[in-house]
């Protein structure tokens, strides 16, 4: 057995279950468990001989991750160096590819990225495979069949409102073209590398009616364009601390981020967190380690940390939808106070989960023609 595939072991040695009897089955999963449990104990060890983990674009406000680096660290007893915590995906990609030859800290071990990005790592030979222990509780359409990247945790986009300023606050994208919304409406990232505000673009687009990735990305733009003709649209990214100032009274933002700020600011100002009731998009991120990763034994351990059932609730109790969800609730692992606190479930039912193929097409458009069709430089 290679020194750290106890996943695959472990399935294999389950399928032969199916032909055994009980006393034997028995026998093989005690050996797949033990199996299991050496890897791992094998992996902590060349992980903490390593000693470091570097990670970048995760903010601690953006999903739990401050919990669960925080978790990581003092579980296994790792540096975690955090680079560039407001990254967009784009910059991660960028980053990896920079720094191919560094074996220091500067040198991102894993990313976290927006889906379409997944496919195109992969394809320009920027991360390497790895198959997390509970690889088969991820639903395939969600993962690369290699390994090679993973959904991680999935939200959907929303208006984030700061009430105290914005009185009639809006139900969905038509409404943001209005006349109350003069010089409120913010994204939440540069469209031209932020996953989360090419995804905003696509939303719009797909509110629009548009159909198939290119049309609705170019639907998005023309969207966003007319937005910033109306003088509604703010090219500032929008963070909490200008939601609460004033200065972007709306901020388009996945709802995990949205919610989060609405108990930071605890009332002060009100935040109200609106699900718009067409373009309810839903976006995947994804988990993928470095091909150049200088400490890959710690880039591992921190996927299995992040895809057990601990790092799954962790990403739960930071308002993001965990990708083992499923399996989760099946389990009967998710406490219903986590469950209550999320937006009702009728909000969701709505929500488009866009294939790999149109959010790549669309990604394509909204990058590269963002400029000459909106003409507004965020930052």
């Amino acid at each position: 057995m290679r020194k750290f595939d106890f996943a695959v072991a472990l399935r294999r040695a389950l399928l032969t279950t199916t032909a055994m009897g009980s006393a034997a089955a028995v026998l093989v999963t005690s050996i797949a468990t033990t199996a299991r449990a050496d890897a791992m104990e094998d992996l902590v060890a060349a992980a903490k001989k390593e000693g470091q983990l570097t990670t970048i674009a995760l903010p601690h406000d953006w999903c739990g991750y401050g919990a669960l680096i925080d978790g990581f660290k003092a579980k296994y007893g790792l540096t975690v160096n955090e680079l560039n915590p407001d990254a967009g995906s784009g910059d991660e990609v960028e980053a990896i590819k920079a720094n191919k030859g560094n074996t220091g800290p500067q040198a991102p071990d894993v990313i976290d990225v927006g889906l379409s990005f997944g496919p195109s790592a992969k394809k320009d030979g920027l991360i390497q495979p790895y198959k997390v222990a509970t690889w088969d509780s991820i639903p395939d359409q969600h993962k690369d069949a290699e390994g090679y990247w993973y959904g991680d945790y999935y939200g959907v986009l929303t208006f984030e409102v700061n009430t105290d300023i914005i009185k009639n606050v809006p139900k969905d994208w038509a409404d943001l073209q209005g006349a109350d919304y003069k010089n409120a409406v913010a994204l939440a990232g540069d469209p031209r590398a932020s996953s989360q505000a090419i995804q905003a673009v696509y939303a719009a687009g797909l509110a629009n009616g548009a159909t198939g990735g290119k049309a609705i990305g170019e639907a998005g733009l023309k969207y966003f364009a007319e937005l910033n003709k109306n003088g509604n649209f703010v090219p500032v990214i929008g963070k909490l601390a200008p939601l609460t100032q004033g200065s972007t009274p709306i901020i388009i933002r996945w709802d995990y981020n949205a919610l989060g700020d609405r108990d930071n600011a605890k009332g002060n100002p009100p935040i109200e967190v609106v699900v718009p009731t067409s373009g309810v998009l839903a976006g995947v991120y994804i988990q993928a380690i470095s091909a150049y990763a200088p400490h890959p034994n710690a880039a591992k351990l921190w996927m299995e940390y992040l895809y057990s059932d601990e790092g799954q609730l962790g990403w739960l109790k930071g308002y993001c939808h965990p990708i083992r969800m499923d399996d989760l609730v099946a389990k009967g692992k998710v406490p219903q106070e986590m469950l209550d606190k999320l937006p009702p479930v009728d909000a969701y039912k709505k929500a488009v989960f866009p294939s790999i193929e149109d959010q790549a097409a669309a990604k394509e458009a909204i990058t590269k023609q963002w400029d000459s069709v909106v003409g507004a430089n965020v930052q």
